[in-house]
């Protein structure tokens, strides 16, 4: 009998970030191919009788085709043994997945995805960002740092004008180049923003600045994020209470119109 592929996000550094799933998968498995952003604490969870194989592509340097990968999961399923894709955050997010899910149903190999704790959502509670608030953004944009520096000049207008907390995969280097980006887009050079590298792990670092600060921010080691919008802002605890306070006791009346029509206190503030 064929074996079965689990691809599993392995959330973005911190252990304890794992689902349950995650874990139980992880110590019952017989074969892992993982990538290079998978933390250390994370892989020595495994069992010492699993094979393992390390699949990572990193921009920039030599690494395993998409092809070779999908080779392998079929290869070592086709053998009848249970297979881990462990990638680093969630598979579905800029992690590959579809292009494995196709390869293997193409081959009959069963599959199952097991989500993962996104980088974004991990970096963003790291620094105490909310990535929404309703008196600063209600909706989040994802996208990766080629998509950044390719985009044309209409889709930077889309995006900055939909007032979106903006959240870049893999910025590179050229911080300068996506500042100015924004700035034509129509951002105003005060925007904060927030690079955060290696989010949950003991080598966390964030450095907050603004748009048109960007280009002069330092080099952070990857895995790295950068966050931008009016949100960066609420991770100064200040902020937050007094943004916090006004909605609640502004113009709106929010919970006495929540207390009206029969909500309690915990949903009236949720």
């Amino acid at each position: 009998m064929k074996g079965k592929v689990y691809l599993v996000g392995a959330g973005p550094g911190d252990p304890e970030l794992l689902t349950v799933k995650a874990l139980r998968l992880l110590q019952s498995a017989e074969v892992v191919l993982y990538d290079d952003l998978v933390s250390a604490e994370i892989l020595s969870l495994i069992p010492s009788t699993a094979e393992l194989h390390g699949v990572g592509k990193r921009a920039g340097s030599k690494s395993i085709r998409q092809e070779e990968i999908n080779f392998l999961m079929i290869a070592f399923a086709e053998t009848g043994r249970q297979v881990i894709r462990l990638k680093s955050g969630d598979p579905l997010i800029f992690g590959r997945a579809g292009e494995e899910i196709e390869a293997l149903r193409a081959a009959g190999i069963a599959s199952e995805i097991v989500p993962g704790v996104t980088s974004a959502l991990g970096a963003a509670a790291a620094a105490q960002i909310p990535l929404t608030h309703r008196r600063a953004s209600s909706a989040v944009v994802l996208l990766t740092g080629q998509q950044a520096s390719g985009s044309k000049a209409a889709e930077w207008n889309k995006l900055v004008s939909s007032g979106s907390t903006l959240v870049i995969y893999m910025p590179g280097k050229n911080y300068a180049e996506i500042g100015a980006k924004l700035r034509s887009a129509g951002l105003e050079e005060e925007t904060p923003c927030a690079l955060i590298s290696r989010a949950t792990t003991p080598q966390q670092r964030v450095h907050r600045t603004s748009v048109g600060e960007l280009g002069h921010a330092p080099t952070l080691a990857a895995p790295m994020l950068l966050l931008i919008g009016e949100v960066v802002r609420l991770a100064d605890p200040a902020v937050l209470d007094s943004l916090g306070a006004s909605a609640l006791v502004g113009d709106n009346n929010i919970v006495d119109d929540a207390v009206a029509v029969g909500l309690g206190d915990e949903e009236a503030l949720a």
